[in-house]
């Protein structure tokens, strides 16, 4: 349980999950439409597996983070809220996890993998009633490769105050990731008495694909609560590898989480 909580506060002071950072924003009052920056913070609770490929699930906090307006000195709102339309950016965080032999039987004999924190930026255009996106994180500490998203959504406006989105998602990532998460050495093999044998993933490319849903709902013009959810299916490498094989390849997460708008001016 320590072990557990430990994790849990290096999570939210850290990062999340691919994709859980960012927050979709709600539209923007009057007066928050004449500000430089419009920025949505909070926090949630997700349920997720324990790592990348396990077949067992934990509770982890998460940030939410949404930018529903930016200015930039000298180019103006490269970030504009007050649009249902046109080029948007965000900032993509990710956290992993640190994954150790002890966590489950599944891992017996492999080695320990420090957590990772995950630092980058996405992007897209956007219409009323869909967005295309994509997402490229670098990692830190317990890999150095990179990951990314590539994502599309159709929205909807059930209500005044409700927003909903659905789309596929595709997940990419580096050899340096694959081979941290993914491979096993014949050292950890051996270790393993026999529940996983030696594999060396290949290079960069697609590691999941599946489906992501996010509902909104504004409390009022500063609070807003979400509720979303998705599902994975390790493909490639990923699925080809014995702790994929031993565990699952697929993948679900479920959370709900709640932000606050904070809205101000800094050049003038």
């Amino acid at each position: 349980m320590k072990k557990i909580i430990s994790r849990a506060m290096v999570a939210l002071l850290a990062g999340t999950v691919s994709g859980a950072a960012f927050a979709q924003g709600g539209s923007l009052s009057e007066q928050d439409a004449n500000r430089q920056f419009v920025v949505d913070l909070g926090v949630g609770a997700m349920i997720k597996p324990r790592y990348e490929a396990s077949d067992s699930y934990l509770i982890y906090p998460f940030p939410l983070i949404s930018v529903g307006r930016f200015y930039v000195p000298g180019i103006g709102q490269v970030v504009d809220g007050r649009r249902r339309s046109g080029v948007f950016f965000y900032p993509s965080f990710g956290f992993v996890g640190s994954r150790e032999a002890s966590d489950t039987t599944d891992l017996t004999g492999t080695n320990k993998i420090n957590w990772a924190l995950e630092l980058g930026l996405g992007g897209g255009f956007r219409g009323e009633h869909w967005r295309a996106f994509a997402e490229l994180r670098q990692g830190f500490n317990g890999h150095t490769g990179q990951v990314g998203q590539l994502g599309f959504d159709g929205i909807l406006y059930p209500g005044e105050k409700w927003e909903l989105s659905i789309g596929p998602r595709a997940e990419f990532a580096s050899g340096n990731y694959m081979d941290t998460y993914f491979g096993v050495s014949a050292a950890e093999a051996a270790a393993s008495g026999g529940r996983l044998t030696a594999y060396d993933p290949g290079g960069t490319g697609f590691k999941s694909v599946g489906l992501a849903a996010r509902v909104s709902y504004d409390w009022n013009d500063d609070v807003r609560l979400h509720l979303q959810g998705g599902y994975e299916r390790l493909i490639g490498d990923a699925a080809d590898s014995p702790i994929a094989k031993i565990g699952s390849e697929d993948q679900f997460n479920i959370g709900l989480g709640v932000t606050y708008r904070f809205a101000f001016d800094v050049f003038k």
